[in-house]
């Protein structure tokens, strides 16, 4: 069969790689892809957004499946689109995203089926947030509702900050209409937990945990990123734990998406905090996490394609999902100055040499070919992702890949999956 996978970053260059794996597979493009992905796919330059010209060429080109990997185009409607055009797609239609396309609706949603969440409030106002500072425990969280690439979410230990926070996203549009609508919600303190689930609309098959590092900087302190490092699976998510979310919130949302009449099929993402008094949810994405999926997919065994049609058939139930008994680590090279100004075009060095590594992977995320060298694109740039026997392995082999990895204004964080020695 003929695959197609939209998007362009780490997280598709890992899916390319494990559908590669697959014999059911002849031919597989990505649409835009990137310089790491050409080891798998044909490179096709179409954006992510442009849904008639990608349905077109997934057309003319016989495609039998196409996945979609980012946020913006679910949320945007392009399984509806795919879908009208007698296409096989696997994602959410763009009812069913909005449970990560809107902050507000999602809060509303676990506050309507008694699904264990932070407390909050929603406003579309400015002058209505500003009164709500007046009276707040803090800190507090501001969220902006929309999607913001991972970066929408402030913590303010005190008014001042919060106040700053509420007109740079609702008056200054820093994440632009992402901020129309603002969340309010309490701090929540505890382990933080990812967990990526298969879905085809009534079961859920939930994958190995991971944890993901958003901070910039060393210590969880600088700016929100996209994500500067992972690690799977979380020693701190038990089977007790599990048993319990899959009781009080995976089901249950299934359950509620389904009674709101937006079934969900796909990717549902949800972001724990193991809080003292359990497991809550911190929010939901509609799609594979990244660079959470750096780290998860490299230890599946099952078959991709077999679970991904097993979710559109609404037959995953009768599909047992297997991963391997190790452990996986992934550390971000990012250009230096992420996620604010930084430079590109410099070339990458050590990615040949990275090859000949058993259990090493250079996930490129932010690349280009550019004669015949690879050269930065993005911010980020690299998840330089290893396995090992455990977790003290798996970080000690992703540090030592990344060393190897050189371009000028490299920068990662040195602490990635740390908190496995508190474990």
């Amino acid at each position: 069969m003929k695959v197609l996978i939209i998007g362009g970053g780490g997280r598709e260059h890992a899916i390319a790689y494990k559908i590669a794996q697959s014999k059911k597979v002849s031919a597989i493009y990505c649409a835009p892809g990137n310089a790491g992905i050409e080891e798998y796919a044909v490179c096709v330059p179409i954006g992510v957004m442009e849904f008639d010209k990608l349905a077109d060429f997934a057309l003319k080109e016989g495609i039998d499946l196409t996945v979609v990997g980012p946020d913006d185009p679910l949320v945007g409607g392009i399984v509806d689109v795919f879908l009208e055009r007698g296409l096989r797609i696997f994602g959410p239609k763009k009812d069913a995203a909005m449970i990560e396309g809107s902050k507000a609706f999602s809060k509303e949603l676990m506050k309507k089926y008694h699904i264990p969440t932070a407390s909050f409030e929603a406003f579309h106002t400015a002058k209505e947030a500003y009164n709500y500072l007046e009276n707040c425990s803090y800190p507090i969280v501001l969220k902006a509702d929309g999607l913001a690439l991972g970066k929408g979410v402030l913590i303010c230990n005190t008014k001042e900050e919060a106040a700053d926070g509420v007109k740079s996203i609702m008056e200054d549009k820093q994440f632009g209409a992402a901020g129309d609508v603002l969340v309010i919600e309490e701090f929540m303190t505890g382990r933080e937990v990812s967990i990526l689930a298969f879905c085809d609309g009534t079961d859920i098959a939930v994958m190995t945990s991971a944890q993901d590092h958003k901070r910039a900087l060393d210590n969880d302190e600088g700016l929100n990123t996209g994500g500067m490092g992972t690690f799977s699976p979380s020693p701190f998510y038990t089977q007790e734990i599990n048993d319990y979310c899959m009781e009080y919130i995976y089901k249950p949302t299934m359950d509620a998406m389904k009674k709101e009449g937006r079934s969900f099929t796909g990717i549902l993402f949800t972001g724990l905090m193991l809080t003292k008094d359990g497991p809550k949810v911190l929010e939901y994405n509609a799609r594979f996490g990244d660079p959470e999926t750096q780290v998860v997919l490299p230890r599946l065994k099952t078959d991709l394609i077999d679970i991904f049609e097993s979710c559109i058939d609404g037959c995953l139930s009768k599909l047992k999902l297997e991963f391997e008994d190790n452990a996986a680590v992934c550390v971000v090279l990012a250009s230096k100055g992420y996620p604010l100004a930084y430079e590109k075009g410099y070339r990458i060095d050590g990615l040949e040499e990275l090859k000949k590594t058993e259990g090493v992977f250079a996930f490129h995320a932010g690349t280009k070919k550019e004669n015949d060298a690879v050269v930065t694109a993005g911010g980020r740039v690299l998840g330089i992702t290893a396995t090992g026997s455990n977790l003290k392995e798996a970080r000690r082999n992703a540090y030592k890949a990344a060393e190897v990895v050189k371009f000028a204004n490299k920068y990662h964080r040195n602490d990635i999956g740390k908190a496995i020695d508190e474990a």
